[in-house]
Protein backbone atom coordinates (compact mmCIF):
# COMPACT_ATOMS: atom_id res chain seq x y z
CA UNK A 1 0.00 0.00 0.00
CA UNK A 2 0.81 3.60 -0.30
CA UNK A 3 0.80 5.02 3.17
CA UNK A 4 2.09 8.26 2.49
CA UNK A 5 -0.89 10.20 1.46
CA UNK A 6 -2.45 8.61 4.59
CA UNK A 7 -2.70 11.25 7.83
CA UNK A 8 -2.16 9.99 11.47
CA UNK A 9 -0.24 6.59 10.92
CA UNK A 10 3.20 6.06 11.02
CA UNK A 11 5.30 3.04 9.73
CA UNK A 12 7.78 1.26 11.81
CA UNK A 13 8.91 -1.71 10.61
CA UNK A 14 5.41 -2.90 9.55
CA UNK A 15 3.85 -1.68 12.61
CA UNK A 16 0.97 1.17 12.19
CA UNK A 17 0.84 3.39 15.17
CA UNK A 18 -2.19 5.85 15.03
CA UNK A 19 -3.48 8.32 17.09
CA UNK A 20 -7.53 7.70 17.13
CA UNK A 21 -9.51 5.17 15.55
CA UNK A 22 -9.06 4.61 11.54
CA UNK A 23 -11.16 6.99 9.84
CA UNK A 24 -12.30 5.95 6.44
CA UNK A 25 -12.63 2.15 5.01
CA UNK A 26 -9.32 2.37 3.22
CA UNK A 27 -7.35 3.54 6.54
CA UNK A 28 -9.67 0.82 8.74
CA UNK A 29 -8.64 -2.04 6.14
CA UNK A 30 -5.16 -1.24 6.42
CA UNK A 31 -5.20 -0.72 10.50
CA UNK A 32 -6.40 -3.95 10.66
CA UNK A 33 -3.95 -5.29 8.00
CA UNK A 34 -0.81 -3.98 9.53
CA UNK A 35 -1.45 -3.50 13.28
CA UNK A 36 0.63 -6.08 15.97
CA UNK A 37 -0.40 -7.89 19.40
CA UNK A 38 -0.69 -5.43 21.94
CA UNK A 39 0.64 -6.26 25.42
CA UNK A 40 -2.51 -6.72 26.98
CA UNK A 41 -2.33 -9.87 28.87
CA UNK A 42 -1.04 -10.29 32.77
CA UNK A 43 0.58 -12.97 34.34
CA UNK A 44 -2.58 -14.20 35.60
CA UNK A 45 -4.17 -13.93 32.46
CA UNK A 46 -1.51 -16.21 30.84
CA UNK A 47 -1.82 -18.67 33.90
CA UNK A 48 -5.35 -19.50 33.54
CA UNK A 49 -5.12 -19.75 29.80
CA UNK A 50 -2.70 -22.87 30.07
CA UNK A 51 -4.17 -24.46 33.28
CA UNK A 52 -7.28 -23.98 31.62
CA UNK A 53 -5.84 -25.56 28.38
CA UNK A 54 -4.15 -28.75 30.50
CA UNK A 55 -6.73 -29.48 32.82
CA UNK A 56 -9.35 -30.54 30.44
CA UNK A 57 -11.92 -33.34 29.92
CA UNK A 58 -8.76 -35.78 30.44
CA UNK A 59 -8.56 -35.52 33.82
CA UNK A 60 -12.38 -37.08 34.21
CA UNK A 61 -11.41 -40.12 31.65
CA UNK A 62 -7.39 -40.96 31.58
CA UNK A 63 -6.77 -41.53 35.74
CA UNK A 64 -8.97 -45.09 34.94
CA UNK A 65 -6.81 -46.11 31.71
CA UNK A 66 -3.59 -45.05 34.55
CA UNK A 67 -4.47 -47.25 37.47
CA UNK A 68 -4.81 -50.23 35.03
CA UNK A 69 -1.37 -49.93 34.05
CA UNK A 70 0.28 -48.88 36.77
CA UNK A 71 -0.03 -51.63 39.34
CA UNK A 72 0.02 -50.27 42.76
CA UNK A 73 -1.08 -47.57 44.46
CA UNK A 74 2.67 -45.66 45.16
CA UNK A 75 3.52 -46.27 41.76
CA UNK A 76 0.00 -44.76 40.54
CA UNK A 77 1.05 -41.26 42.10
CA UNK A 78 4.39 -41.46 41.34
CA UNK A 79 3.54 -41.79 37.27
CA UNK A 80 1.61 -38.67 37.71
CA UNK A 81 4.48 -36.72 39.78
CA UNK A 82 6.94 -38.06 36.74
CA UNK A 83 4.55 -36.43 34.47
CA UNK A 84 4.84 -33.26 35.84
CA UNK A 85 8.40 -33.60 36.02
CA UNK A 86 8.54 -33.62 32.16
CA UNK A 87 6.28 -31.18 31.93
CA UNK A 88 8.72 -28.97 33.45
CA UNK A 89 11.51 -29.99 31.57
CA UNK A 90 9.86 -28.79 28.61
CA UNK A 91 8.57 -26.04 30.45
CA UNK A 92 12.22 -25.06 31.03
CA UNK A 93 13.10 -25.23 27.14
CA UNK A 94 10.15 -23.55 26.07
CA UNK A 95 11.07 -20.56 28.55
CA UNK A 96 14.15 -19.76 27.10
CA UNK A 97 12.58 -19.90 23.50
CA UNK A 98 9.46 -17.61 24.33
CA UNK A 99 11.88 -15.38 26.05
CA UNK A 100 13.94 -15.09 23.72
CA UNK A 101 12.42 -14.62 20.75
CA UNK A 102 8.29 -13.57 21.86
CA UNK A 103 6.58 -13.68 19.48
CA UNK A 104 2.59 -14.49 18.48
CA UNK A 105 3.42 -17.43 16.42
CA UNK A 106 5.17 -19.62 19.07
CA UNK A 107 6.23 -23.04 17.95
CA UNK A 108 5.65 -21.91 14.50
CA UNK A 109 8.34 -18.45 14.81
CA UNK A 110 11.10 -20.75 16.80
CA UNK A 111 10.75 -23.82 13.96
CA UNK A 112 10.83 -20.63 11.20
CA UNK A 113 14.13 -19.59 12.96
CA UNK A 114 15.71 -22.47 13.74
CA UNK A 115 14.78 -24.96 10.25
CA UNK A 116 13.54 -22.19 7.59
CA UNK A 117 10.51 -21.49 6.03
CA UNK A 118 8.89 -24.91 4.94
CA UNK A 119 8.89 -26.77 8.37
CA UNK A 120 7.77 -23.71 10.19
CA UNK A 121 4.71 -23.58 7.43
CA UNK A 122 4.19 -27.08 7.87
CA UNK A 123 3.69 -27.07 11.74
CA UNK A 124 1.43 -23.75 11.30
CA UNK A 125 -0.59 -25.94 7.94
CA UNK A 126 -0.85 -28.90 10.98
CA UNK A 127 -1.72 -26.64 14.00
CA UNK A 128 -4.54 -25.51 11.57
CA UNK A 129 -5.76 -28.35 10.36
CA UNK A 130 -4.60 -31.26 12.33
CA UNK A 131 -3.50 -30.39 15.78
CA UNK A 132 -5.70 -27.37 17.19
CA UNK A 133 -8.70 -27.87 15.33
CA UNK A 134 -8.81 -31.67 16.11
CA UNK A 135 -8.92 -31.26 19.47
CA UNK A 136 -11.14 -28.11 19.64
CA UNK A 137 -13.68 -30.61 17.60
CA UNK A 138 -12.57 -33.67 19.93
CA UNK A 139 -13.25 -31.78 23.26
CA UNK A 140 -16.59 -30.49 20.98
CA UNK A 141 -18.05 -33.50 21.36
CA UNK A 142 -17.61 -34.69 24.73
CA UNK A 143 -18.80 -31.78 25.82
CA UNK A 144 -21.93 -32.42 23.71
CA UNK A 145 -22.21 -35.94 25.11
CA UNK A 146 -22.54 -34.36 28.46
CA UNK A 147 -24.55 -31.77 27.14
CA UNK A 148 -27.35 -34.48 25.20
CA UNK A 149 -27.42 -36.25 29.14
CA UNK A 150 -29.21 -33.14 30.42
CA UNK A 151 -31.11 -31.99 27.76
CA UNK A 152 -31.28 -33.42 24.36
CA UNK A 153 -31.54 -31.72 20.87
CA UNK A 154 -32.39 -35.50 18.62
CA UNK A 155 -30.64 -37.57 16.66
CA UNK A 156 -27.48 -35.53 16.38
CA UNK A 157 -27.92 -33.90 20.13
CA UNK A 158 -23.86 -33.97 20.67
CA UNK A 159 -22.77 -32.83 16.98
CA UNK A 160 -25.08 -29.47 17.62
CA UNK A 161 -24.15 -29.10 20.85
CA UNK A 162 -20.52 -29.23 19.51
CA UNK A 163 -21.18 -26.77 16.23
CA UNK A 164 -22.81 -24.24 18.38
CA UNK A 165 -20.56 -24.04 21.08
CA UNK A 166 -17.61 -23.36 18.51
CA UNK A 167 -19.75 -21.06 16.83
CA UNK A 168 -20.40 -19.24 20.46
CA UNK A 169 -16.66 -19.23 21.82
CA UNK A 170 -15.43 -17.89 18.11
CA UNK A 171 -17.92 -15.11 18.47
CA UNK A 172 -16.56 -14.48 21.85
CA UNK A 173 -12.97 -14.11 20.76
CA UNK A 174 -13.73 -12.24 17.87
CA UNK A 175 -15.46 -9.75 19.96
CA UNK A 176 -12.31 -9.23 21.91
CA UNK A 177 -9.63 -10.35 23.41
CA UNK A 178 -10.79 -8.89 26.58
CA UNK A 179 -13.65 -10.83 26.65
CA UNK A 180 -11.89 -13.98 25.43
CA UNK A 181 -10.09 -13.78 28.89
CA UNK A 182 -12.43 -12.70 31.01
CA UNK A 183 -14.56 -15.94 30.39
CA UNK A 184 -11.26 -17.57 30.90
CA UNK A 185 -11.25 -16.76 34.29
CA UNK A 186 -14.73 -17.30 34.88
CA UNK A 187 -14.14 -20.40 34.23
CA UNK A 188 -10.88 -20.95 35.30
CA UNK A 189 -12.45 -20.54 38.74
CA UNK A 190 -15.15 -22.48 38.30
CA UNK A 191 -12.99 -25.63 37.48
CA UNK A 192 -10.83 -25.05 40.73
CA UNK A 193 -13.73 -24.79 43.15
CA UNK A 194 -15.55 -27.57 41.58
CA UNK A 195 -12.85 -29.78 41.56
CA UNK A 196 -12.08 -28.53 45.20
CA UNK A 197 -15.42 -29.74 46.13
CA UNK A 198 -14.84 -33.10 44.37
CA UNK A 199 -11.92 -33.60 46.58
CA UNK A 200 -13.48 -32.54 49.33
CA UNK A 201 -16.39 -34.86 49.04
CA UNK A 202 -14.43 -37.49 47.89
CA UNK A 203 -12.35 -37.36 51.26
CA UNK A 204 -15.20 -37.05 53.64
CA UNK A 205 -18.24 -38.27 52.13
CA UNK A 206 -17.20 -41.97 51.10
CA UNK A 207 -15.38 -44.42 53.41
CA UNK A 208 -11.14 -45.60 52.18
CA UNK A 209 -11.38 -48.18 50.07
CA UNK A 210 -10.19 -51.43 51.99
CA UNK A 211 -6.24 -52.70 50.97
CA UNK A 212 -5.64 -55.64 48.89
CA UNK A 213 -4.43 -58.06 50.78
CA UNK A 214 -0.49 -58.94 49.82
CA UNK A 215 -0.15 -61.42 47.43
CA UNK A 216 -3.50 -60.60 45.52
CA UNK A 217 -3.84 -58.13 42.34
CA UNK A 218 -6.66 -56.08 42.18
CA UNK A 219 -5.90 -55.22 38.28
CA UNK A 220 -7.40 -55.94 35.02
CA UNK A 221 -3.95 -55.59 32.97
CA UNK A 222 -0.05 -56.37 33.85
CA UNK A 223 1.73 -53.45 35.00
CA UNK A 224 2.96 -51.15 32.43
CA UNK A 225 4.83 -48.10 33.28
CA UNK A 226 5.42 -47.24 29.92
CA UNK A 227 1.63 -47.32 28.57
CA UNK A 228 0.66 -45.52 31.95
CA UNK A 229 3.07 -42.32 30.93
CA UNK A 230 1.39 -42.43 27.25
CA UNK A 231 -2.21 -41.64 29.42
CA UNK A 232 -0.60 -39.21 31.59
CA UNK A 233 1.51 -37.06 29.27
CA UNK A 234 -1.64 -36.53 27.59
CA UNK A 235 -3.53 -35.19 30.09
CA UNK A 236 -0.64 -33.06 31.08
CA UNK A 237 -0.44 -32.16 27.44
CA UNK A 238 -1.08 -28.03 25.96
CA UNK A 239 1.51 -26.07 28.46
CA UNK A 240 3.65 -25.34 25.68
CA UNK A 241 0.55 -23.20 24.21
CA UNK A 242 1.88 -20.28 27.06
CA UNK A 243 4.42 -19.91 23.37
CA UNK A 244 1.77 -18.40 21.81
CA UNK A 245 1.02 -16.11 24.21
CA UNK A 246 4.93 -14.26 24.66
CA UNK A 247 4.22 -11.16 22.40
CA UNK A 248 0.84 -10.58 24.14
CA UNK A 249 1.61 -10.74 28.20
CA UNK A 250 3.33 -7.56 29.68
CA UNK A 251 7.40 -7.90 30.78
CA UNK A 252 7.76 -11.43 28.81
CA UNK A 253 10.98 -11.80 30.01
CA UNK A 254 9.82 -12.41 33.27
CA UNK A 255 6.44 -12.92 32.93
CA UNK A 256 6.36 -15.79 30.34
CA UNK A 257 9.01 -17.77 33.11
CA UNK A 258 6.21 -17.06 36.36
CA UNK A 259 3.36 -18.12 33.66
CA UNK A 260 5.03 -21.82 32.63
CA UNK A 261 6.37 -22.53 36.37
CA UNK A 262 3.37 -21.70 37.78
CA UNK A 263 0.98 -23.73 35.42
CA UNK A 264 2.94 -26.87 35.68
CA UNK A 265 3.07 -26.45 39.42
CA UNK A 266 -0.66 -26.08 39.95
CA UNK A 267 -1.26 -28.45 37.19
CA UNK A 268 0.60 -31.51 38.91
CA UNK A 269 -0.61 -30.36 42.72
CA UNK A 270 -4.22 -30.77 40.83
CA UNK A 271 -3.50 -34.46 39.45
CA UNK A 272 -2.08 -35.43 42.52
CA UNK A 273 -4.65 -34.49 45.11
CA UNK A 274 -7.59 -35.95 42.66
CA UNK A 275 -5.95 -39.10 41.91
CA UNK A 276 -5.03 -39.80 45.34
CA UNK A 277 -8.80 -39.14 46.08
CA UNK A 278 -9.52 -41.21 43.68
CA UNK A 279 -7.46 -44.09 45.68
CA UNK A 280 -8.83 -43.50 48.89
CA UNK A 281 -12.69 -43.69 47.68
CA UNK A 282 -12.53 -46.33 44.73
CA UNK A 283 -9.20 -48.06 45.23
CA UNK A 284 -7.43 -49.19 42.40
CA UNK A 285 -9.51 -52.34 41.14
CA UNK A 286 -12.24 -49.59 41.40
CA UNK A 287 -10.20 -47.15 39.22
CA UNK A 288 -9.24 -49.52 36.71
CA UNK A 289 -12.57 -51.02 35.76
CA UNK A 290 -14.14 -47.80 35.77
CA UNK A 291 -15.78 -46.27 32.51
CA UNK A 292 -16.42 -42.68 34.19
CA UNK A 293 -14.08 -42.40 37.47
CA UNK A 294 -15.41 -39.12 38.61
CA UNK A 295 -19.42 -39.73 38.22
CA UNK A 296 -18.19 -43.23 39.88
CA UNK A 297 -17.30 -41.58 43.04
CA UNK A 298 -19.40 -38.72 43.16
CA UNK A 299 -22.89 -41.30 43.27
CA UNK A 300 -20.71 -43.14 45.83
CA UNK A 301 -20.49 -39.23 47.86
CA UNK A 302 -23.85 -37.77 47.34
CA UNK A 303 -25.77 -40.10 44.80
CA UNK A 304 -27.65 -39.37 41.51
CA UNK A 305 -27.13 -35.64 42.32
CA UNK A 306 -23.57 -36.17 42.96
CA UNK A 307 -23.28 -37.29 39.08
CA UNK A 308 -25.27 -34.55 37.53
CA UNK A 309 -22.77 -32.02 39.40
CA UNK A 310 -19.97 -33.93 37.65
CA UNK A 311 -21.46 -33.38 34.28
CA UNK A 312 -21.73 -29.84 34.70
CA UNK A 313 -17.57 -29.92 35.93
CA UNK A 314 -17.13 -32.05 32.88
CA UNK A 315 -19.41 -29.10 30.77
CA UNK A 316 -17.20 -26.33 32.56
CA UNK A 317 -13.69 -27.60 32.02
CA UNK A 318 -14.58 -28.55 28.39
CA UNK A 319 -15.57 -25.04 27.68
CA UNK A 320 -12.34 -23.78 29.43
CA UNK A 321 -9.91 -26.19 27.00
CA UNK A 322 -11.77 -24.90 24.10
CA UNK A 323 -11.93 -21.27 24.94
CA UNK A 324 -7.80 -21.54 25.59
CA UNK A 325 -7.33 -23.65 22.31
CA UNK A 326 -9.29 -21.16 20.43
CA UNK A 327 -6.98 -17.91 21.74
CA UNK A 328 -3.99 -19.78 21.56
CA UNK A 329 -4.24 -21.67 18.00
CA UNK A 330 -5.44 -18.00 15.94
CA UNK A 331 -1.94 -16.77 16.79
CA UNK A 332 -0.39 -19.66 14.57
CA UNK A 333 -2.81 -18.59 11.87
CA UNK A 334 -1.95 -14.93 12.15
CA UNK A 335 1.76 -15.78 11.97
CA UNK A 336 1.47 -17.80 9.05
CA UNK A 337 -0.38 -15.09 7.23
CA UNK A 338 1.75 -12.20 7.97
CA UNK A 339 4.61 -14.67 6.26
CA UNK A 340 2.90 -17.02 3.52
CA UNK A 341 1.12 -14.85 1.00
CA UNK A 342 -1.35 -17.36 -0.62
CA UNK A 343 -2.40 -17.23 3.02
CA UNK A 344 -2.10 -13.51 4.06
CA UNK A 345 -6.13 -12.72 4.70
CA UNK A 346 -5.36 -14.62 7.85
CA UNK A 347 -2.55 -11.88 9.21
CA UNK A 348 -4.81 -9.21 9.90
CA UNK A 349 -4.92 -8.20 13.87
CA UNK A 350 -7.50 -5.70 14.47
CA UNK A 351 -5.96 -3.68 17.00
CA UNK A 352 -9.41 -2.10 18.11
CA UNK A 353 -10.48 -5.64 19.46
CA UNK A 354 -6.87 -7.04 19.87
CA UNK A 355 -7.18 -10.44 18.22
CA UNK A 356 -6.67 -11.81 14.97
CA UNK A 357 -9.99 -11.85 13.48
CA UNK A 358 -9.52 -13.85 10.33
CA UNK A 359 -7.48 -16.30 11.28
CA UNK A 360 -10.23 -17.00 14.20
CA UNK A 361 -13.12 -17.08 11.64
CA UNK A 362 -10.94 -19.88 9.26
CA UNK A 363 -10.10 -22.02 12.67
CA UNK A 364 -13.66 -21.87 13.71
CA UNK A 365 -14.68 -23.22 10.22
CA UNK A 366 -12.40 -25.95 10.30
CA UNK A 367 -13.38 -27.02 13.36
CA UNK A 368 -16.83 -27.09 12.12
CA UNK A 369 -16.21 -29.18 9.16
CA UNK A 370 -14.18 -31.73 11.44
CA UNK A 371 -17.50 -31.97 13.89
CA UNK A 372 -19.49 -32.63 10.54
CA UNK A 373 -17.29 -35.65 9.36
CA UNK A 374 -17.00 -36.82 13.15
CA UNK A 375 -20.94 -36.78 12.83
CA UNK A 376 -22.54 -40.18 13.52
CA UNK A 377 -19.35 -41.30 14.34
CA UNK A 378 -19.26 -44.04 17.50
CA UNK A 379 -15.86 -43.37 18.08
CA UNK A 380 -15.04 -39.59 17.41
CA UNK A 381 -13.42 -38.98 20.58
CA UNK A 382 -10.73 -41.40 20.46
CA UNK A 383 -10.44 -41.02 16.47
CA UNK A 384 -9.49 -37.14 17.37
CA UNK A 385 -6.79 -38.16 19.67
CA UNK A 386 -5.42 -40.56 16.87
CA UNK A 387 -5.37 -38.02 14.36
CA UNK A 388 -4.10 -35.60 16.69
CA UNK A 389 -1.28 -37.25 18.45
CA UNK A 390 1.69 -38.17 15.60
CA UNK A 391 1.80 -34.84 14.33
CA UNK A 392 1.62 -32.95 17.63
CA UNK A 393 4.66 -35.31 19.22
CA UNK A 394 6.72 -34.74 15.88
CA UNK A 395 6.81 -30.86 15.50
CA UNK A 396 7.40 -30.71 19.35
CA UNK A 397 10.25 -32.87 19.16
CA UNK A 398 11.44 -30.26 16.45
CA UNK A 399 10.57 -27.51 18.96
CA UNK A 400 13.16 -29.47 21.63
CA UNK A 401 15.47 -29.66 18.58
CA UNK A 402 15.58 -26.08 17.91
CA UNK A 403 16.77 -24.83 21.45
CA UNK A 404 20.27 -26.79 20.82
CA UNK A 405 20.19 -24.81 17.29
CA UNK A 406 18.99 -21.28 18.41
CA UNK A 407 22.10 -21.75 20.81
CA UNK A 408 24.57 -22.24 18.05
CA UNK A 409 23.31 -20.02 15.27
CA UNK A 410 22.05 -17.14 17.66
CA UNK A 411 24.89 -17.57 20.58
CA UNK A 412 25.01 -13.64 20.68
CA UNK A 413 21.26 -13.05 20.98
CA UNK A 414 20.09 -11.74 24.26
CA UNK A 415 18.64 -14.62 26.22
CA UNK A 416 16.63 -13.62 29.61
CA UNK A 417 16.31 -17.17 30.96
CA UNK A 418 18.62 -19.89 29.67
CA UNK A 419 17.56 -23.83 30.06
CA UNK A 420 19.70 -24.81 33.25
CA UNK A 421 21.64 -27.96 33.09
CA UNK A 422 22.21 -27.27 29.46
CA UNK A 423 22.31 -29.43 27.66
CA UNK A 424 21.00 -32.33 29.61
CA UNK A 425 17.23 -30.92 29.97
CA UNK A 426 16.81 -30.06 26.20
CA UNK A 427 18.50 -33.72 25.81
CA UNK A 428 15.68 -35.49 27.90
CA UNK A 429 12.66 -33.67 27.16
CA UNK A 430 13.57 -34.68 23.37
CA UNK A 431 14.11 -38.29 24.09
CA UNK A 432 10.77 -38.06 25.90
CA UNK A 433 9.11 -36.71 23.09
CA UNK A 434 10.63 -38.97 20.83
CA UNK A 435 9.21 -42.16 22.86
CA UNK A 436 5.62 -40.51 22.82
CA UNK A 437 6.16 -40.22 18.35
CA UNK A 438 6.63 -43.63 18.23
CA UNK A 439 4.28 -44.96 20.87
CA UNK A 440 1.48 -42.75 19.29
CA UNK A 441 2.45 -44.58 16.13
CA UNK A 442 2.29 -47.93 17.53
CA UNK A 443 -0.60 -47.87 19.58
CA UNK A 444 -3.38 -46.10 17.72
CA UNK A 445 -5.29 -46.80 15.01
CA UNK A 446 -5.90 -45.77 11.24
CA UNK A 447 -6.96 -42.47 12.36
CA UNK A 448 -2.84 -41.31 12.93
CA UNK A 449 -2.29 -42.28 9.11
CA UNK A 450 -5.56 -39.80 8.88
CA UNK A 451 -3.12 -36.72 10.93
CA UNK A 452 -0.16 -37.64 8.78
CA UNK A 453 -2.09 -37.76 5.63
CA UNK A 454 -3.42 -34.11 5.84
CA UNK A 455 -0.26 -32.69 7.54
CA UNK A 456 1.17 -34.09 3.74
CA UNK A 457 -1.25 -32.36 1.87
CA UNK A 458 0.31 -29.04 2.92
CA UNK A 459 3.54 -29.84 0.92
CA UNK A 460 1.54 -28.91 -2.71
CA UNK A 461 0.34 -25.38 -0.66
CA UNK A 462 4.15 -24.49 -0.09
CA UNK A 463 5.48 -25.25 -3.48
CA UNK A 464 3.01 -22.96 -4.97
CA UNK A 465 3.42 -20.69 -2.71
CA UNK A 466 7.11 -20.76 -3.24
CA UNK A 467 6.40 -20.32 -7.16
CA UNK A 468 4.31 -17.52 -6.71
CA UNK A 469 6.98 -15.40 -4.79
CA UNK A 470 9.48 -16.65 -7.77
CA UNK A 471 6.83 -15.03 -10.36
CA UNK A 472 6.69 -11.90 -8.83
CA UNK A 473 9.93 -12.05 -8.21
CA UNK A 474 10.72 -12.09 -12.22
CA UNK A 475 8.07 -9.65 -12.70
CA UNK A 476 9.69 -7.56 -10.73
CA UNK A 477 12.88 -7.69 -12.34
CA UNK A 478 11.34 -7.12 -15.39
Amino acid sequence: FDLAPIPGYILHARVLECPGPPRGADEKRIFMSYAEPQRTLTVTDGIAIIVGIVVGVGIFKTPSLVASSAGSEGMLLLVWLLGGAISLLGALCYAELATSYPHAGGDYHYLTRAFGDAPGFLFAWARMTVIQTGSIAMVAFLLGDYASEIYRLGEFSSSYYAAGIIVLLTALNVIGIRQGTLTQRVLFCAILLGLMFVAVAGYGLTPPHPDVPAGQSSLHEAPSLGRAMIFVLLTYGGWNEAGYLSAEVRDPGRSMIRILLVSIGVITAIYLVINAVFVNSLGMAGMSSSQAIAADLMDKALGAGGARFISGLVILTALSTMNAAIITGARTNFALGRNFSPLRFMGRWERLRGTPVNALLLQGAVALLLVAIGTGSRNGFAMMVEYTAPVFWFFLLLVGISVFVLRRRDAHRERPFRVPLYPLTPLVFCAVCIYMLHSSLVYTGRGSLLGVAVLLTGIPLLLLGKTGCKNRSKEKKS
